[in-house]
């Protein structure tokens, strides 16, 4: 027997319930807010997340599903939704066109890890990036945005924020940093001793516990901004004071991609387990230049859908639409053009089999219909349907000529 690979896994229709229900609920606070969706291929040049993500990442350096296609093009499955849409923004010139641009996505993604609970090598995302605003304003709107989300799916949690500074303040940080790194010696491990020299403070994101404990002394960033980060970061919390958000200062969140500055935030439970960051995101300014494009300021946010899917608080399911059978097999025929008239309109189950009219209540029951719709013997010389509605538990017989009408 084939079985689907590791960390790659089926969603059936129990699952899948709560899953629709999230990008529901996701997708219209996101239209809300006046994002429009967009679609990007799973498939991208292996490049565009080399130069976006960044070697010095485990994304890139140990994560991706890279190969040669049959045209000998370096290509890789998308482990990430933001690079493919900021790709997407410059090749179809939108950052020459100026003004505001708001999307939102979904859809899924692929690293090769070590499968656990909430941690897939094929998970899915929702994703929200945002163009052509500079304001710290934006930056909390994300947040607003993630935690409107959390709200209306019944999930609790804690947002942790930091600010990573800027060009004008992390070549001075960066310094004091490596300078404090070449300090520690060889206690280090070998992760970190890589990222010293290619982007030093995502040494502070290391989970080595020896690591850890070395760089509690460390430098912190948020002790080294400029004046303009440092009004931003201060805004920034002021508005989440007034909206009445929650938050603690976590200085070593640097999050897992070369291409944040500035605002970086992360939603964790404390209810799914080691993996506990649900959603997380910041601010990008330099990322549109960086893949060719117009400096562009962006910041976006994505959350893990399965890492969420067992949280999710599901309204009571209520009774919708027909199920439809015959009581007789003369009757099928009828049952069906009945049938075609309910689904212009509303959901419609068909039982192929004749039945009793009990059975047919059963029936009906078990794929929560509100109404059950029956022909037989009787209603077919009568040219009519019985309906009954399940929920006010009221029947009727109705001409087949004024059913759905």
């Amino acid at each position: 027997m084939i079985q689907s690979l590791r960390g790659m896994n089926d969603i059936l229709a129990d699952d899948y319930e709560r899953f629709e229900y999230f990008l529901t609920t996701a997708s219209t606070i996101a239209k809300r807010y006046g994002f429009h969706y967009i679609e990007t291929p799973l498939l991208e040049e292996t490049a565009l997340f080399k130069r976006s993500v960044g070697e010095s990442s485990d994304i890139v350096g140990k994560e991706m599903y890279q190969f040669t296609d049959k045209g000998e093009n370096d290509v890789c499955l998308r482990p990430e939704g933001t690079a493919g849409v900021v790709r997407a923004f410059v090749q179809h010139k939108l950052d020459k066109k100026g003004g505001i641009h708001r999307f939102y996505y979904h859809g899924p993604m692929f690293r090769y890890e070590r499968p656990q609970k909430g941690r897939l090598r094929e998970f899915h995302q929702f994703g929200v990036e945002s163009f052509g605003v500079a304001s710290v304003y934006e930056d909390a709107l994300m947040i607003m945005m993630i935690s409107d989300i959390l709200k209306a799916l019944g999930i609790g949690y804690r947002l942790k924020l930091n600010s990573l500074g800027d060009q004008h303040c992390m070549p001075a940080y960066r310094e004091k940093l490596v300078s404090f790194i070449e300090s520690c010696g060889d206690a280090i491990c070998g992760d970190c001793v890589r990222r010293k020299s290619t982007n030093p403070i995502r040494v502070l994101d290391c989970k080595n516990e020896t690591c850890q404990s070395l760089y509690v002394n460390a430098p912190k960033l948020i002790d080294n901004l400029c004046g303009e980060c440092q009004n931003d970061f201060d805004t920034l919390k002021q508005i989440l004071d007034n909206h009445a958000i929650a938050y603690e200062i976590d200085t070593n969140l640097v999050r897992g991609l070369d291409y944040y500055s500035k605002t970086a935030f992360e939603f964790v439970s404390d209810n799914i387990g080691s993996q506990s960051a649900i959603a997380g995101g910041g601010r990008y300014d330099r990322l549109i230049e960086f893949l060719d494009g117009k400096p562009t300021p962006a910041v976006g946010f994505a959350l893990g859908i399965e890492r969420l899917m067992e949280l999710i608080v599901m309204p009571e399911a209520q009774r919708e639409g027909y199920y439809l059978g015959a009581l007789d097999p003369e009757a099928i025929q009828s049952v069906l053009l009945a049938a075609e008239k309910v689904r212009r309109s509303t959901k419609g189950v068909v039982e192929y089999e004749p039945r009793s009219l009990k059975a047919h209540l059963k029936g009906a029951d078990r794929v929560n219909a509100r109404y059950c719709a029956v022909i037989g013997e009787n209603e077919l010389t009568q040219n009519s349907i019985w309906v009954k509605d399940l929920v006010e538990k009221t029947e009727s017989l109705i001409p087949l000529s004024d059913f759905f009408a």
